[in-house]
């Protein structure tokens, strides 16, 4: 446990409910969450499988219904096929993709973070003996990994390369010839497997989206795709989440969580699979709003002398540039790095955003948009107060 810490977002959260308590209203900018309902005929399948007395154990990777709608989904949605036996859901994406390090690393192993990168894989990585190598990727090519970048990141110690796409924080997503030119980087070490972390999938603003399997089938036996409800359906409190890939790592991933946590609520399972198989016609409604609230922070930014962001193509994150802010504005009020930053808007502004230190981009703040919008607005209006100095 000395090697890691605590999750800074859920820290972040912890700040805003102690606030909370206290009579304290702060606007939580930090958390990764929809405000948005679970969807109704979602929530009506958690209640028929209650109904239908779908509260006993279950396989431990899922029920073979869960399962055909997981393997239909990816057929439909990315023209991928799985056996039933590639195919595991679990408690959450999270708890997969630490099953999937923990079932492969020893000590030393390496694994390639593009940076800024989602919060938890270093520590997760730490906690297996492994040991996480964030890769710098840059606002000017719109957050992305590079290949001569990855080239030069790979050692012999080197046994995962994570893609996540939609990023957290940054938004970005990969086009299919950008992670075609990435997998073609591996092509030369055939020991090195892939994480394709698509929790975002269907959060985009008019962009393809792209899988690493999709667009090089023949590295099925490299390629673990790891996806979930939590966003697409607004089910974090669900706790479901599912991955495919080769059947040795699956069953290695299923044997650990048969020792640990045994099989996802079969509840939420009943649910997942409406989730799965009806269509989304939601969707359009919460992007159309998501786009709006995205506006409203890019206004906010381009308000704000010494701030840049670059807009985001999926997720419901900005990821703001801070550093020539915290080089000027910030000198006077004694702020001089991005967690500086955080703390002090906390108390001018009552909003709480993560730093960009905890997505190893030092100088950032990660906003999260995914609120009510009129609360986004007001929230982002004293943001800019705070920041412009008077």
């Amino acid at each position: 446990m000395s090697r890691v810490g605590a999750s800074p977002t859920a820290a972040v959260s912890d700040r805003v409910r102690a606030a909370a308590a206290q009579g304290i209203a702060i606007t939580n900018l930090g958390e990764g969450e929809l405000d948005f309902a679970t969807p109704a005929h979602v929530v009506m399948a958690g209640k028929c499988a209650i109904d239908r007395g779908e509260t006993k154990y279950t396989a431990v990777s899922g029920t073979v219904s869960l399962k055909e709608a997981i393997r239909k989904k990816f057929e439909r949605d990315n023209g991928i096929s799985f056996r039933n036996a590639e195919i595991i859901a679990g408690n959450g994406a999270k708890q997969l993709i630490f099953n999937a390090f923990l079932a492969t690393l020893d000590d030393g192993d390496e694994v390639i973070l593009p940076a800024p990168y989602w919060v938890s894989y270093p520590d997760m990585i730490r906690l297996t003996g492994g040991r996480p190598v964030a890769v710098g990727t840059t606002m000017a090519s719109g957050w992305k990994l590079q290949p001569e970048t990855l080239r030069s990141a790979i050692t012999p110690r080197t046994r995962w390369l994570v893609l996540n796409s939609p990023g957290n924080p940054t938004g970005a997503v990969y086009t299919a010839a950008e992670l075609r030119a990435l997998l073609e980087v591996l092509d030369g070490f055939p020991d090195i497997l892939v994480l394709a972390d698509d929790i975002y999938e269907p959060l985009r603003y008019g962009v393809p989206f792209s899988t690493p399997l999709q667009v090089r089938p023949d590295m099925r036996e490299r390629v673990l795709t790891v996806n979930g409800v939590s966003k697409s359906h607004a089910m974090t409190g669900w706790r479901l989440g599912y991955a495919a890939g080769p059947e040795w790592l699956v069953r290695a991933m299923d044997i650990l969580q048969s020792q640990s946590t045994s099989n996802p609520s079969s509840i939420s399972q009943g649910a997942a699979i409406a989730a799965l198989v009806e269509p989304p016609v939601f969707l359009e409604g919460w992007l159309e709003t998501l786009a709006a609230r995205r506006a409203i922070v890019m206004d906010m930014v381009a308000r704000i002398p010494g701030l840049r962001a670059w807009r985001p193509e999926g997720a419901f994150y900005v990821f703001i540039d801070v550093r020539e802010w915290l080089a000027g504005s910030g000198q006077p009020l004694g702020i001089v790095d991005d967690v500086g930053m955080a703390a002090w808007l906390i108390g001018s502004a009552r909003a709480a955003l993560v730093p960009g230190t905890a997505f190893g981009a030092p100088g950032h703040l990660r906003l999260a948009f995914a609120i009510e919008t009129d609360t986004l607005r007001a929230t982002c209006e004293r943001i800019v107060a705070a920041c412009i100095p008077v």
